[in-house]
């Protein structure tokens, strides 16, 4: 059998007895970042909270570097097991510099001193997450998104094996978003800190992740790499979304089409697309787009935006058909947007297409 840091054998999690998740299978490798998606009130707080042993376990158990998580005691636990929670803290005349002091109480002696040494590592936990200015202010006079931090370098000042958070993003701005995950990551990686996290923003679970593991309510509807969860069905599904789409290549959750009669057509090519149908989308113009061959970046997007798409093959000289059709939209619209267009011996003869624009006097250049 495979050797995992902390696996989840056949666990069935939920409150006063009654199972909301059952039969989770899943095991984490030392070092790897597996983070939970899916709607709100799925699940994936309980999960974490049926591991740290906030909630008892209906069925199954949870192992943690080779012994049942049950086995261990408090203090073995807290030198251990890191953990994020979204519940609001509200310690009484304590500063930052505090709270993340309480990540070494663990390693301390019976009165609770710290040591310079442990100093030392409270003040590098702070510097870590950009909050060594924070240390003197009262916690609870702080914004959430610094309290979060602050959180963050507790966990990190307790020198874990493994570390559970719960949406631990919230409240922060992009800046933090992305400080606080290239943290995790370089624990992970560097130190081989196990972490399982919940997280909102899919875009970001797609980059900083390993695994994933999909959280639909009553069970688990995928777990795998981020390249086999995130595509635009697998998502639909794990959300319900019927509103618009996931696009994988963007990483990105898209609103549908604008529906109607297409007076605009767009010519574009390596991304240069891309704002324009932005910008059409926002406006609701239903538009037509082309030729785009389809591994162009351009038709990524248009697949999902674009109300029609006149597409050719990658690599291939423009087929007669496919110019015939281009040509019929440009006859058929009020306006032809041509952005930038790197024009090469295989599709030349886009030029015709633009010609005919210019010729017709819709051809906008962008």
């Amino acid at each position: 059998m495979e050797k995992y840091h902390l696996h989840l054998d056949q666990l069935t999690v939920g409150y006063n007895r009654k199972p909301l998740i059952s039969d989770i299978q899943v095991g984490i490798a030392a070092g790897e970042i597996v983070t939970m998606i899916g709607p709100n009130g799925a699940g994936k707080s309980t999960i974490l909270k049926s591991i740290i042993r906030q909630l008892a376990l209906i069925g199954g158990r949870v192992v943690f570097d080779d012994k049942d998580m049950r086995a261990y005691s408090f203090k073995e636990m807290s030198t251990k097991v890191a953990v994020v929670l979204t519940e609001r803290m509200k310690p009484e005349l304590m500063t930052c510099h505090d709270v993340v002091a309480a990540g070494r109480y663990p390693y301390t002696g019976r009165l609770g001193v710290l040591t310079v040494e442990d100093e030392k590592k409270v003040d590098e936990a702070l510097r870590i997450v950009h909050a060594a200015e924070l240390g003197e202010r009262d916690f609870n006079a702080i914004s959430d998104g610094q309290r979060q931090r602050i959180l963050l370098a507790r966990a990190i000042c307790q020198e874990p094996e493994l570390i559970l958070l719960d949406e631990p993003t919230s409240f922060l701005d992009v800046r933090h978003k992305l400080d606080l995950l290239s943290i995790l990551r370089d624990m992970a990686k560097k130190r081989k800190i196990t972490v399982l996290m919940s997280l909102h923003e899919i875009d970001l679970a797609m980059k900083v992740s390993d695994k994933i593991l999909c959280v639909k309510g009553a069970y688990i509807s995928h777990y795998g790499t981020p390249e086999e969860v995130f595509n635009e069905n697998t998502i639909r599904e794990l959300y319900d979304i019927d509103n618009g789409y996931f696009d994988p290549a963007f990483g990105s959750i898209e609103l549908p089409p604008p529906q109607g009669e297409i007076r605009t057509m767009v010519i574009s090519s390596g991304g240069s697309g891309i704002p324009v149908y932005r910008r059409l989308q926002k406006e609701g113009r239903p538009f037509a787009a082309g030729i785009l061959y389809k591994n162009d970046i351009d038709y990524q997007l248009a697949r999902l935006l674009a109300q029609e798409i006149v597409a050719e093959e990658p690599f291939q000289k423009i087929r007669k058909s496919t110019m015939e059709e281009a040509l019929r939209w440009v006859a058929r619209v009020d306006q032809v947007l041509c952005a930038q267009v790197p024009l090469g011996e295989i599709n030349q003869d886009i030029r015709l297409l633009i010609r005919e624009a210019e010729k017709q006097e819709k051809l906008q250049r962008i």
